[in-house]
Order: C-alpha cells, then structure tokens, then sequence
C-alpha cells in the first residue's frame, strides 16, 4: 500500500495515543485504533506476516516486503506506541498517584464516548447481538472486580505477561494494562520501563542492561501473543463483525466499573518499592468518597475525554476512514 510521508506521520500519531491508553489500567490501546479508523487494517496486516517474508526479502529486496506486508503502517504504529510508552510512563504514574479523580474522569469520558461510536456500528440488533453483548458486558465486569495477584519477578513471567496483555491491548474495551494488574505485573513492567529509561539518562549502563532485557522478553511475548490472536480476531471480523461488534461494545460497558473515578479501598498491597497502594477497590458514589471529591472538575475532565473521541470520529470520517 503506497502512502505519502504525512500519513505515515499520522500514523505515528495514532500509534502514540494507543501507547497512551495502554499505560493506564483500564483503558484499552484497541479502543483508540478502533476510533482512529485504523483497527481492522492492523489486525489484517499483523494476521498476513508470515515466515514466507523472508523468502520475498531474499527474491525481490525490502522494498518489495514492505510494500507486500504493509510493514511501513506496522512500523509507523509501534514506533508511535513504543514512544509513547516509554515517555508517558512516568507521567502516568504521577497523575494516577496525584490527580486520580481528573485522570479516571478523562478516560471514563473517553470511554463512554468510545462505546457510542462502536455501538453505532452494529446494524443488525437481534436476539444474538444483545445476548454476545451482555456477555461481554458480564465477563469485563467479572475481570473488573477480580482480586490481583502478586507476579514473581523471573524473566519467563515477562514473556507469559506479554503474551496475555497483548490480546487485551488490541481488543477495544478491554485494557491491556488491567490485565497486568490482575495478572501482578503491571507493577514489575512499569517499573522496568522507568529503570530503563532512568538509566539511560542517568548513564547507569548496569540498570539499562538488566531492564532492556526484561523490556525485550515482555516485547517478544507481545509479538507471540499479537500473532497467534490476530487470526481468530480477522476470522471474527470478516465472517461475524455484528457479533463481534457487539462483545466489543460489552468489553467495554463491563470495563467501566474500573475506570470510575470515585474509589473506596479495601485493602493495600506493598510495591516494589516499599509503598502502600491499593490492592481491592469497590465503585461509591462521589457523595461517599473521603477527600475532596473534584466533582466539577471530574465532569469538564470527562467531557474533555467524551469530546477527544468525537473530534477523532469527525477526523476519520472526513479522511473516509470510518469503520464502516
């Protein structure tokens, strides 16, 4: 597929705010591929590569593999989500420890937003259509108030991590992040990301080492996952989108007892670094919640977040990108 410099530039673009979503448990990466128009071209390119790839490098050159393979989008995509990770990870972590509410209340916002656009894409509403959703309504509300585990810090977890997370990360509604969390890692993968990037710019060489490398499995685990599930996904699109259509919608309904932005904690957990965070949280009303409960800010921080998808819907439209 030929394409000029400043759509491979946009692509870019989308690739940064699905590493974005994806650093934030309970937000799906999938979610934005889906709203940016992009979502069905990136599990077709990734469900086509193959070893034969290597056979066409050696015949007809690189050029002709990216061409064939579509691998300047796939390239484009995850230079844009690999930036995104490792420059937004510590931010993240910041705004969550110190604004939860507004962070929570942008990406509820999104969400909401996000299960409207999607929901308009089923057209054919039956008895299968509304039964597949409140099945993926059930089984997102069931990951939701799942009770973390504590992951061993061993390198083979960061592959078995990567794997699993990566299914969740291109599935909309279904956050890749949250799964790292109740699988115990996100902890352990997030920390990783920060030592490497501090040991880069703190030029401590030992610290880059011993995270690129749990960095690298927890990629390659990605790659593995990304593969296998990028069939059956094509499969699902190709012969039963409606269905599909509608357990994405769900995924999504379900996933926003995560996202509320009003939280009680029931219990604590020590992190890696000897802090106490929160382990089990139940949803409660703002009026219940101890501590300032930002309400106004917490609705323009939503409505903020509902009116980014929008603007992206109108974008996608406009280019003829629609989902459609």
């Amino acid at each position: 597929m030929s394409r000029s410099k400043l759509s491979y530039f946009y692509i870019l673009l989308k690739g940064m705010a699905m590493g974005a979503a994806d650093v934030v448990p309970g937000v799906s990466g999938g979610t934005i591929a889906f709203i940016s128009g992009i979502y069905q071209e990136l599990i077709e390119t990734i469900d086509a590569l193959n070893f034969g790839i290597f056979k066409v490098w050696k015949k007809e050159g690189i050029k002709v593999v990216f061409e064939k393979y579509n691998l300047g989008f796939l390239l484009s995509l995850f230079i844009g989500i690999f930036i995104s990770i490792l420059s937004l990870a510590k931010l993240i972590s910041y705004l969550l420890e110190h604004h939860p509410i507004i962070v929570w209340s942008f990406f509820f916002g999104l969400v909401i937003a996000s299960i409207i656009y999607i929901g308009k894409q089923i057209t054919r509403w039956n008895l299968a259509t509304i039964l597949v959703m409140l099945l993926g309504v059930a089984i997102a509300y069931i990951i939701t108030i799942a009770t973390p585990s504590e992951a061993p810090d061993i390198w083979y977890f960061f592959f078995i991590s990567g794997c699993i997370a990566i299914i969740a990360m291109i599935l909309p509604g279904v956050s890749g992040s949250f799964i790292l969390v109740l699988l115990g890692s996100y902890g352990l993968v997030l920390g990783t990301l920060t030592d490497f990037i501090s040991g880069v710019t703190t030029g401590d060489w030992e610290l880059v080492k011993t995270s690129f490398f749990k960095v690298t499995l927890f990629i390659l685990g990605c790659i593995v996952g990304l593969k296998v599930f990028s069939k059956a996904l094509n499969w699902m699109f190709t012969h039963k989108k409606q269905l599909t259509l509608a357990i994405l919608t769900g995924f999504m309904i379900g996933s926003l007892n995560k996202i509320w932005p009003w939280k009680e904690v029931l219990s604590t957990r020590i992190d890696r670094h000897g802090d106490e965070v929160p382990l089990i949280e139940k949803s409660i009303m703002p009026s219940s919640f101890e501590g300032e409960a930002l309400v106004v800010y917490a609705i323009i921080s939503a409505i903020v977040g509902f009116l980014v998808i929008l603007i992206l819907e109108k974008i996608a439209v406009k280019k003829g990108v629609n989902a459609d």
